[in-house]
């Protein structure tokens, strides 16, 4: 091996999950290093949304102030635009944090930020281009990780590995750790359109049945998601483009004059839709949270909230014990059982979206009036504030406590 880093925590995968906890840890006095495969944060697969409950977690550590001035929209409402009639779905104005509104924000600038801030605690280390290739081990337990670099192989030992690395996650793999497959009945279609100003002014969901996208709002063009069965991608690409050109044109009329911008199939990014969870998210040294624990349906966009929960969740029951160096299997399995519930709940109500929505809607058995679960909560001041509820603060929101937050040297 080319050499040899040792930490009270390594983290595997650079994303919400993994840079929310090594930065809090660092920022607590910690030796972190965060390992990040790629050489930068730019993937259009990233999340835009930085909710509510993520906001407050930045407001707690000091730092809302100059987040909010990275370029950004705010959405305090979302709403449905079912056969060209808008029905607003989720209110997160009366939500009571220090920013009722969902904050769209390309990840990368998320991240970026995140990283800025982690190199200001001399525990920190963020490695790009550093690839998990396998878990080190001394006996049964979980020590350390084998990395590919730029430089040559590497490990990296650590009190704690943390399994940050995607809903294909190589070091539960690894570990010999079982998921569960809930099952999902779609599949996303990502791809950009230019947006004009003489546009709808909302994110939104649009509807024209049995097509349906929601279009994330990133300044001078739409990232669209535009959903399609599982496994239907092959079948749409041999109908040909022409064809997806109509489909798309019938459900942005607005746009028209613009998607022939998508000019071939290499314009379209599949993205294969996962609902899945561990059964047991540890193992002696390790420990798997955000999509590696769980991977989320993109309904309600709500991922990221729930990677970063379990980041805070995971920072606050285990910083004592790796300050001591000191953690115990039941200390992970702490973890667990604290964000376990939420995750079950959340893909409940996915898997509900799924089954009662967008699978009849798919299979072209919904009409062009909008159904009656879109037409209760519209019209239901209390059921959009609940709606905004669980999609801007979650089931269970997490507050980093007193003591992480502690000041531990000029630059806390």
């Amino acid at each position: 091996m080319a050499d040899s880093r040792q930490a009270h925590c390594c983290i595997v995968g650079g994303g919400p999950a993994g840079m929310v906890l090594g930065v809090v840890l660092a920022r607590a006095g910690l030796d972190v290093i965060v390992m990040e495969k790629h050489s930068d944060f730019l993937r259009d697969f990233r999340g835009d949304t930085i909710h509510p409950s993520t906001l407050q977690v930045i407001k707690e550590l000091g730092w809302l102030e100059e987040f909010l001035a990275l370029p950004h929209q705010k959405v305090s409402e979302i709403g449905a635009d079912y056969a060209d009639q808008f029905l607003p779905v989720a209110d997160f104005s009366k939500l009571p944090v220090a920013c009722p509104y969902i904050a769209l924000m390309p990840q990368w600038d998320f991240l970026n930020f995140l990283a800025e801030k982690g190199h200001r605690y001399p525990g920190f280390e963020l490695h790009m281009q550093t690839e998990a290739i396998s878990l080190i081990r001394e006996g049964d337990n979980i020590v350390g990780v084998r990395a590919r670099t730029p430089n040559g192989d590497q490990t990296f030992h650590a009190d704690l590995v943390i399994a940050a690395d995607g809903r294909g996650s190589l070091l539960r793999e690894s570990a010999g750790l079982n998921v569960r497959d809930l099952g999902a009945p779609i599949d996303v279609l990502w791809f950009r359109v230019p947006r004009h100003t003489s546009d709808p002014s909302q994110t939104m969901a649009k509807f024209a049945p049995p097509h349906m996208a929601v279009l994330l709002d990133r300044g001078d063009y739409w990232q669209c998601a535009y959903i399609i069965a599982k496994g239907s991608f092959d079948e749409l690409k041999s109908k040909g483009l022409h064809e997806f050109h109509a489909s798309l044109r019938e459900l942005l009329p607005f746009a028209a004059d613009r998607i022939d911008g998508l000019a071939d199939w290499n314009d379209v990014k599949l993205l294969n839709v996962r609902l899945d969870r561990l059964e047991t998210w540890w193992t002696k040294g390790l420990l798997c949270i955000g999509d590696a624990a769980h991977a989320m349906s993109p309904i309600g966009g709500v991922g990221i909230n729930l990677a970063v929960q379990d980041a805070v969740a995971t920072a606050n029951i285990l910083f004592d014990r790796l300050s001591r160096r000191n953690v115990h299997s039941e200390n992970l399995a702490a973890v667990q059982k604290r964000r376990m519930w939420p995750t079950k709940v959340t893909q409940t109500l996915q898997a509900a979206a799924h089954n009662r929505l967008l699978t009849p809607l798919l299979a072209g058995e919904l009409s062009e009036y909008p159904p009656l679960p879109l037409r209760l909560i519209s019209s239901t001041p209390l059921l959009r504030r609940l709606a905004g509820r669980l999609i801007g603060l979650g089931v269970r929101p997490e507050h980093i406590s007193a003591e992480v937050l502690k000041p531990r040297g000029a630059l806390a």
